[in-house]
C-alpha cells in the first residue's frame, strides 16, 4: 500500500453529471479513497448548487454553460483561489482531467508552486470541433492540447492505440490507464421482459440499443440508418436510445418509431442494457467509450468501428463485430447481419469479466506515485546543479 496522498483533481465535469469522463473520474476517486488517499475535487459550480468556494469536500469554481451542452458548465480560470488553497494546504500532486480555462489556470498555479502535475486525455475536442462548424479551428485546438499536455509529467489515455496516435502527434510522456466496468451492476441477469414490453417488444423481437449523449459528434444518424435497414427485414424490431443531449427532441420528433428515453442511472440503466439484443456504437470521436464495456458486461453483442473501446474489447464472431473506421456501408450491413443472430449473452459478459475497476485504481495510484517520484528527482537534480 502506498503512503496516503493528498490529491487535487481538477475537472470540468464530475458526478452526478452523466458522461463517460464524469463516471470514470468518480470510479477513480472512490478507488483512491478506498486505498486511504484524500482527493479534493475542483470543478465548476452547477446551476443548482449554492454559492461558496468549499462545499461538501468540493472546491467549486465559477463556470458558464458549455456551448451546445447547457447542462454542463465550462470552468473559468480560478488561479487566485487555487493559489490560496494550495499554498495553505499543498497537494502532493495535481491531476488535471480537462484542458479548459480552469485546467489551464490549475496548471499554471501548480507549476508556480512546484507541485507535480499529471493530466488525462479524455476527449477528442479537436475532432469534435468539426461537428460544430469549427473545423477550421481543429489544427489550433490540437496544437493547444499538445502544448498543454506536454507541460505535465504524464498524460494518461485509455488505450495503447490512442497513446500511439498522440505520440505520433508530438505528445510526450504518454501512458495508458485503462477503463474498468462494474460487472456486478451490468449483468445479463438484469434482463427484464416487462421493460421490453414497455418498448413494444415481444420475447422474440429484436431490440437495438444505443447509449450516450444525443449529439452530433456521436454519429447517431448512422445508427438510425442501420436500424431502418434492420426493420426492412424485421418489422417488429425496436430501437431504444438512452441518453440526453441537444439533438434528443429533434430526433425523437423525426423518428417516432424509436424510443428516446432520456438518461437512466444505476440499476435502471443496467436493465436497459441487459434487455436489448444488439448494441450499436457508431461514434468515431470517443477516446474510449465506456458504454461498449457496459453493453458487453450486460450480455449484449456490439457493432462498432475498429477504434477505441471496440478495437480493445470486441472480438469478431465472439461478442460482436468490428468494421473499418468510417465504412458506414459495412457498419449497416454488419448490424443487419448481427441483428438476425446477435450471439450468446454469456460469451459477451465473460469477455469483459476481468476489467475490474479495483485493478484500474491500483494502476492509477502507481502512476501518481511515479509522477511524484519523478518530480522529486528533478527537484533534487535542479538543486545540485544550482
Amino acid at each position: 500500500m502506498a503512503r496516503p496522498l493528498n490529491i487535487a483533481l481538477v475537472t470540468e465535469t464530475y458526478l452526478p453529471e452523466v458522461n463517460g469522463v464524469a463516471m470514470t473520474l468518480g470510479h477513480l476517486t472512490q478507488g483512491l479513497a478506498a486505498r486511504g488517499h484524500h482527493v479534493a475535487v475542483v470543478r465548476p459550480r452547477q446551476h443548482s448548487e449554492a454559492g461558496g468556494w468549499q462545499v461538501n469536500g468540493l472546491l467549486l469554481t465559477p463556470g458558464i454553460p458549455l456551448p451546445g451542452y447547457p447542462e454542463l458548465r465550462f470552468g473559468l480560470p480560478a488561479g487566485r483561489r487555487l493559489r490560496r488553497s494550495w499554498t495553505a494546504n499543498p497537494p502532493d500532486i495535481v491531476h488535471i482531467a480537462t484542458e479548459g480555462p480552469l485546467g489551464l489556470s490549475a496548471l499554471a498555479v501548480a507549476r508556480t508552486l512546484d507541485i507535480p502535475v499529471i493530466s488525462t486525455f479524455h476527449t477528442n475536442f479537436h475532432s469534435y470541433s468539426r461537428h460544430y462548424r469549427l473545423g477550421w479551428l481543429s489544427g489550433t485546438i490540437a496544437g493547444y492540447l499538445r502544448w498543454f499536455h506536454n507541460r505535465t509529467l504524464a498524460t494518461l489515455v485509455p488505450t495503447a492505440a490512442l497513446a500511439g496516435k498522440l505520440r505520433e502527434g508530438g505528445f510526450r510522456n504518454v501512458d495508458v490507464l485503462a477503463r474498468g466496468v462494474d460487472t456486478r451492476l451490468f449483468h445479463p441477469a438484469r434482463r427484464c421482459n416487462a421493460l421490453r414490453a414497455s418498448w413494444g417488444a415481444g420475447e422474440r423481437d429484436r431490440v437495438i440499443l444505443v447509449v450516450g449523449r444525443v449529439a452530433a459528434e456521436k454519429n447517431l444518424g448512422l445508427a438510425l440508418r442501420a436500424f431502418a435497414a434492420i426493420r426492412q427485414v424485421q418489422p417488429r424490431a425496436r430501437m431504444v436510445c438512452v441518453g440526453d443531449g441537444p439533438l434528443r427532441h429533434a430526433l425523437a420528433r423525426r423518428h417516432p418509431e424509436c424510443c428516446f428515453v432520456g438518461n437512466r442511472h444505476g440499476e435502471e440503466l443496467a436493465r436497459h442494457y441487459a434487455s436489448a439484443d444488439l448494441f450499436l456504437f457508431p461514434s468515431l470521436t470517443d477516446t474510449f467509450g465506456n458504454v461498449v464495456s457496459e453493453a458487453l458486461a450486460s450480455g449484449v453483442a456490439v457493432v462498432g468501428f475498429d477504434d477505441a473501446a471496440t478495437a480493445c474489447l470486441v472480438d469478431d464472431h465472439s461478442n460482436g463485430r468490428r468494421v473499418p473506421p468510417g465504412d458506414e456501408a459495412a457498419f449497416i450491413a454488419t448490424a443487419l447481419a448481427l441483428a438476425a443472430c446477435p450471439g450468446q449473452p454469456a460469451a459477451a459478459a465473460a469477455s469483459v469479466a476481468h476489467f475490474d475497476w479495483s485493478q484500474v485504481c491500483r494502476r492509477h495510484e502507481a502512476l501518481l506515485m511515479q509522477a511524484i517520484e519523478q518530480h522529486q528527482r528533478r527537484s533534487r537534480l535542479h538543486y545540485i546543479l544550482e
